[in-house]
């Protein structure tokens, strides 16, 4: 299940049935958890921590040292949840003394050519595409999907549930069960198809539209928006997560509706 023309480090803990090809270098202080399987010319560094059943594809590099100048050597860890799939040419870099590690969840799809920056904050389920490219401190949260070639802007956070299209340039802040587009980027309408495929009701997706209809539809500014909200809609949990979201943004949000 290991290739002898692989190079792995001593102390590198390796559960059951890992599966490593040729050519795969493996550093010291690297844990990859059982049923994994690591391609070809795949160089994981220290610091790594890989869960059960991954699969990594020829030529990714996992937990290089980050690309940041104030970067000083600190020991940080990149950690990647069971069950996701790292495919061509992805690289991950660990963190640096902000959170001392890069996270990449469980059941994630990375797609060729990926870059995920230190201090990265990935969920569950997320799905990115071909040739993203995201800087530090991003925080990419559960069942997000980023259309390929885009680009996301250090410190931006991308809310749950939110679909961003292809190619495009996020620069703030993508609230939870959106759909994202244009440019600049703005608001696309709610992600109803993907709600429908993971269990959500109508009735919960006309609430969450008619959310987004008060923060973005009714030439309102988010907190007299949000105060809005408050007084005329229900709670739910689904409107909590979007009154959060927008009120804990550092960085802003998306533009509302560009007709």
């Amino acid at each position: 299940m290991i290739s002898p023309l692989s190079s792995i480090h001593k102390n590198t803990i390796l559960g059951k049935g890992v599966h490593i090809d040729p050519f795969t270098m493996i550093h010291e202080n690297v844990e990859i958890g059982e049923g994994t399987w690591i391609g070809s010319n795949v160089t994981i560094f220290s610091g790594a921590k890989i869960g059960k059943n991954c699969k990594i594809f020829p030529g990714a590099v996992i937990a290089a040292i980050p690309q940041d100048l104030k970067f000083q050597g600190e020991e940080s860890t990149v950690e990647i949840g069971d069950n996701t799939t790292i495919r061509e040419c992805v690289t991950i870099s660990r963190g640096t003394i902000d959170k001392r590690t890069t996270k990449v969840g469980s059941n994630c799809l990375l797609m060729a050519y990926v870059h995920i920056a230190h201090d990265c904050l990935v969920g569950n389920n997320v799905i990115i595409a071909n040739a993203v490219q995201v800087a530090g401190h991003v925080s990419i949260d559960d069942w997000a999907i980023v259309g390929g070639s885009s680009a996301i802007h250090q410190f931006v956070k991308v809310g749950m549930h939110s679909m961003i299209s292809g190619g495009s340039l996020v620069r703030k802040d993508v609230p939870p069960f959106t759909k994202a587009a244009r440019e600049p980027l703005s608001y696309a309408g709610v992600n109803s198809l993907g709600l429908r495929r993971r269990g959500y009701s109508s009735d919960s997706i006309s609430h969450i539209q008619e959310v987004y209809r008060y923060l973005f539809l009714n030439s309102l500014n988010n907190s007299r928006a949000l105060e809005e909200i408050e007084i005329n809609l229900p709670a739910t949990k689904e409107r909590d997560e979007i009154i959060n979201f927008i009120r804990s943004s550092e960085r802003g949000v998306m533009k509302g509706y560009i007709s």
